[in-house]
């Protein structure tokens, strides 16, 4: 499924949330809400963004980060191809095959006939 990259699409599509980021900052970081939390519903992608000290850097910093994991999300999966066994490979399963043949044989009950010289 494709998703719209367009940053203004992209404004209109998510949830914006925002909140007190943690760690080290003073009085501000504890007052006031400058870390941005988006989720884009469509997706299911979740981004935040805490480093800096204004709410509206962070909003871009995370729209940039939503933006470009949509369009990692958007490129087309390259498809595996198979590589060929190689003929030393094969060889070799072949020998191991032979010894473990010859392993059981030596485990067969051996059946003696009857004598008949006498």
């Amino acid at each position: 499924m494709k998703f719209d990259t367009d940053l203004e699409v992209l404004r209109r599509q998510v949830i914006i949330e925002t909140f007190r980021s943690r760690g080290p900052g003073g009085q501000r970081k504890n007052k006031v809400e400058t870390a941005v939390r988006l989720k884009h519903p469509p997706s299911g992608i979740t981004v935040t963004a805490t480093e800096h000290r204004l709410q509206s850097q962070n909003l871009r910093l995370a729209l940039e980060r939503l933006q470009k994991r949509l369009i990692s999300l958007n490129k087309p999966r390259r498809r595996r191809i198979p590589t060929s066994i190689p003929v030393r490979a094969i060889e070799r399963k072949k020998e191991e095959k032979k010894i473990l043949a010859g392993k059981k044989r030596l485990r067969k009950k051996i059946e003696i006939e009857p004598n008949h010289w006498g």
